[in-house]
């Protein structure tokens, strides 16, 4: 019996190495008038090769009506190992033209059949069809029983509990090219340095010129920058503007009580103005590092290590240059905790200085990093994969922001938080030190504060020139805002649409619990109940995974590629004197041999863009098949190619160009 119908399906296979498959690939199509028989695609002696694109014809004896999903089945041959294939996306077209896309966008590994939903984002209460219903419910029961909840450790946000990168679905885990890069990485960097037979030295550093030596291919213009002018007063300040870690500085109303500073102290350095004066004027600002205050530090090969608490004073001068003009190292003031001055003698200056940075060092890899990045964007990811069907188009707007997240931050607990990871080896916030950080930074977060205008507005930072983090964040969020706002309104029309959502009430209901573990204080909605809430807070979500991740990330090797800018630990007490301190006192202070090595190795690692890098804005993976949807995308990356100019144009001729929220070059998830 000839068939009355023939559809045409297009099968596109990932353009990266291995994607492709020698299996025999067979089809069943299901419409809403009936199904297909089982097709074969593709058999023995033709392969689906990676980056292209396959049309078969599938007959069939009916009208199968709109082709709602479609089963595929991977089945090895005989002869032939098993070989694992990454699928794109299908294209099913009807008789009359009608086109229905399936979006995949992750591995095909098991010897079976694997099922793909029709790409219109819906909401699971408005789907119909039982086939549908029930895909979207095994989905769903598939990803809450393979991606489990645990606590790493009390008082932080949870986790998923798989400690095996290999353990996580398929869809999840890194390509082939990102493991084979990452390792690669890693192994040449740990290499040159035992090459040079330094990874085994507890000694201190010898001269500052020794440490010239440490990584002598791997320079960046800032790393070599930041090793020229680590001393400078002014390259001081300017890294709390627009270094590795830009949010903690914040305008200074007045002087903390546990901080004695007075007018006498610096007038001199104020532009012949008084400290009360500048304080009104809004030009003096503060760095308290409290957080750190009697957490248990590390001890390293049995030797005992220093992590500082100290307070810092800032000074905007009539040329907009910041400059520290006073430093206390530890959070209880006294005779053995003297304020240190610019006008000290240079080693006693420079030291206090650099038990700052080291400061500054271990509270930015554990608050403004980790917590505040990777383990927020675990939680995101968590509850947007347990909770959200894949037709929900909140998942589709999401789902690109959370590629590779999972097995980054598995890694980082085996590798850098892991007993005898390079926490424990390297920093002076490892042996434990970092649970109580991470702790006690987790009491004291609120969403205002991962909320980048909200957060500028309560340090009071709005106003402070050359603050490039700022400038450009603000406008990232405001693009990444406009672009939320089209999306979600397309499919939410009114707020009841929100309130009636029991899916993302869901979803917002587990970040609430399982990643602010329930603290109200927090200011995280436990509901939505209005479009703007709703906007809002997928705003911060994308903002977090994406730009947020950027600005701290990218730019450790620039500026801890040289280690006496960010000692990961000291191993000596701050001075509770002044007027003794000399170069090798300063040396002596600071991480041995084995230890800058470690931690120089980590920052390296982490600061590499892999080649499957995915800008922000420009995913192969594209989970919106609609064509409203598709515009918005195209407008959020016509908006991103603006910024990256008007951020161009602005960085030439600086000095020190200002390039981590470059839109090009922020990577769409946190994927390292």
């Amino acid at each position: 019996m000839p068939a009355l119908a023939k559809y045409n399906v297009q099968v596109t296979t990932g353009d990266f190495p291995h994607a492709g498959t020698l299996d025999k690939i067979s089809i069943i199509l299901f419409g809403t008038k009936g199904e297909s028989n089982k097709t074969t695609l593709f058999n023995l002696g033709k392969m689906l090769y990676p980056g292209t694109t396959c049309s078969f014809q599938v007959p069939c004896y009916t009208d199968l009506g709109d082709i709602l999903l479609i089963r595929l089945f991977k089945e090895k041959h005989v002869f032939f190992p098993s070989d694992d294939w990454f699928c794109s996306n299908v294209l099913v077209k009807d008789h009359t033209g009608k086109r229905f896309q399936f979006p995949c966008y992750q591995w095909i590994v098991e010897n079976g059949r694997f099922d793909l939903i029709e790409g219109k984002g819906t909401f699971f209460a408005d789907v119909e069809n039982n086939l549908q219903i029930k895909h979207c419910q095994n989905r769903l029961e598939a990803h809450r029983k393979n991606l489990r909840w645990t606590t790493f450790a009390e008082g932080i946000p949870r986790c998923v509990d798989i400690q095996d990168p290999n353990q996580l679905p398929a869809e999840l885990r890194f390509s082939f090219t990102k493991n084979i890069e990452l390792g690669f990485t890693f192994a040449t960097a740990v290499t040159e340095l035992k090459l040079k037979g330094l990874t085994d030295m507890c000694e201190p550093w010898e001269n500052l010129d020794d440490l010239s030596h440490v990584f002598c291919f791997k320079k960046t213009y800032l790393s070599e920058y930041t090793h020229h002018h680590w001393t400078e007063d002014s390259f001081f300040g300017y890294q709390y503007l627009n270094g590795c870690n830009p949010i903690i500085i914040q305008k200074c109303i007045q002087i903390p009580k546990n901080f004695p500073v007075t007018n006498s102290m610096v007038s001199q350095f104020l532009n012949g103005g008084s400290l009360d004066k500048e304080i009104k004027a809004r030009n003096i600002f503060l760095v308290d590092y409290k957080l750190l205050d009697n957490v248990p530090p590390n001890v390293i090969d049995g030797v005992q290590q220093y992590l500082p608490a100290p307070l810092c004073l800032l000074y905007k001068d009539k040329q907009d240059q910041l400059l520290p003009i006073a430093i206390q190292l530890k959070q209880k003031s006294g005779p053995e905790n003297p304020i240190f001055l610019p006008s000290d003698l240079k080693y006693d200056w420079l030291l206090a200085k650099t038990y700052v940075r080291s400061a500054d060092f271990n509270y930015h890899q554990l608050v403004s990093h980790l917590l505040r990045t990777h383990l927020m964007a675990e939680v995101f990811c968590m509850a947007t994969y347990r909770q959200l069907p894949s037709i929900h188009p909140l998942f589709k707007l999401l789902v690109n922001h959370m590629r590779y997240t999972l097995q980054i931050n598995i890694m980082a607990r085996n590798i850098l938080l892991a007993k005898d990871g390079i926490f424990d080896k390297a920093a002076s916030t490892g042996g434990g030190g970092f649970v109580v950080i991470l702790q006690r930074a987790l009491d004291s977060l609120t969403y205002s504060s991962l909320c980048l205008p909200e957060n500028i507005k309560a340090r009071g930072m709005e106003n402070i020139p050359n603050y490039y983090y700022r400038d450009d964040g603000i406008q990232l969020w405001k693009i990444i805002n406009r672009y939320v706002k089209k999306f979600i309104t397309f499919y939410y029309k009114k707020d009841k649409k929100v309130k009636d959502d029991q899916e993302l009430q869901r979803w917002i209901k587990e970040i609430f619990t399982e990643g602010f573990l329930g603290k109200t204080s927090t200011g995280i909605p436990q509901s939505f109940s209005t479009l703007q809430q709703l906007i809002g807070f997928v705003t911060m979500v994308i903002f977090t995974c994406s730009a947020q991740h950027a600005a701290v990330n990218s730019g450790q090797f620039d500026f801890y590629g040289w280690m006496p800018n960010g000692p990961s630990t000291m191993t000596r007490p701050p001075p509770t004197n002044k007027g003794r301190t000399t170069m090798p006192d300063l040396l002596q202070s600071m991480s041995d041999v084995k230890n800058t090595c470690r931690a120089m190795s980590a920052v390296w690692l982490l600061s590499r863009q892999s080649s499957d890098f995915v800008m922000l804005g420009h995913s192969s993976s594209i989970y919106s098949t609609e064509e409203k949807p598709l515009g918005f995308l195209e407008e959020f990356r016509e908006d991103l190619k603006n910024l990256a100019s008007e951020i161009r144009k602005r960085n030439k001729g600086k000095q020190i160009p200002y390039n981590y929220l470059l839109p090009d070059e922020i990577e769409s998830s946190v994927a390292i």
